[in-house]
């Protein structure tokens, strides 16, 4: 079993580097099934959100894994067209059959109404019915259009190919985490030349290598799968570094010419 390093967030809450995703993994067997297996792999932070429609199963494989609840790590996020985060994270909670989440993210920009959210989140944080809070797929602008306090996490789409430099840059300036959701591409990434062929040289996975520059990168990740032994080896980053030459060559493979903006 793997051991996960944690990183502490603005407030002081310690959040694994390396959790599972639970996007379009169905409610009911598989989605249990996987967070079943990744805590048993050593996970100890699980990502869903109440558009998933997964919550249950989460709760259900949290309470049969036997793990105590103070050493999961657990977030879930508002959709913002929804007016009261208050009567949302209630919602979530009695799906998950939890008193708390650990991390409570507004799960897109909503011009309209994010500043009043994020006002929200903050008294829920107060409460204790949040341990941290934070946003999704935001970039500098909206970031900076929020109220004070900044973000504990910013969760965006984040890998080689989506290397958005000026926002991570912008976020470690804020005292944000920047926390990489599709991190693998979906595997669409896996057969590219310098990912495979760096994977091959350190006889690693794609996977691995991938995940690895994220985590080189300052970033949290939160790779989804719903095979044993996928959700096993996505564990196994921990034991080794990439060189500068490599980081260097995966950076390379931006498609997004390092921008700031969240997608």
């Amino acid at each position: 079993m793997s051991v996960t390093p944690l990183r502490e967030l603005a407030g002081g809450v310690q959040i694994p580097v390396l959790g599972l995703g639970v996007w379009q993994l169905a409610e009911g067997r598989e989605a249990e099934q996987a967070v079943e297996w990744a805590l048993e792999a050593g996970y100890r932070h699980v990502d869903t959100a109440s558009i998933y429609r997964n919550e249950r199963s989460v709760g259900a494989a949290l309470r049969r894994s036997g793990v105590p609840r103070e050493e999961v790590f657990v977030t879930t996020k508002l959709l913002p067209v929804h007016r009261s985060a208050t009567r949302e994270l209630a919602g979530s909670l009695e799906r998950l059959g939890l008193d708390h989440v650990d991390l409570y993210l507004i799960h897109w920009p909503f011009p309209l109404q994010s500043a009043r959210l994020w006002r929200e989140l903050q008294t829920l944080r107060e409460r204790g019915l949040a341990r941290a809070v934070g946003v999704s797929n935001f970039g500098q602008k909206r970031l900076a259009r929020l109220p004070a306090p900044a973000p504990a996490v910013n969760q965006v789409q984040f890998s080689p190919v989506h290397f958005r430099r000026r926002l991570l840059e912008h976020c470690e300036a804020h005292g944000i985490a920047l926390e990489a959701y599709s991190p693998l591409e979906r595997g669409r990434a896996f057969e590219d030349p310098v990912i495979a062929g760096i994977a091959q040289r350190l006889e690693r996975t794609p996977a691995q290598v991938m995940l690895r520059w994220a985590v080189q990168h300052g970033a949290i990740v939160i790779p989804k799968s719903a095979q044993r032994d996928r959700i096993r080896s996505n564990a196994q980053i921990f034991d080794f570094e990439l060189g500068e030459d490599d980081m260097r060559a995966l950076d390379g493979l931006d498609r997004t010419s390092g921008t700031g903006r969240a997608r």
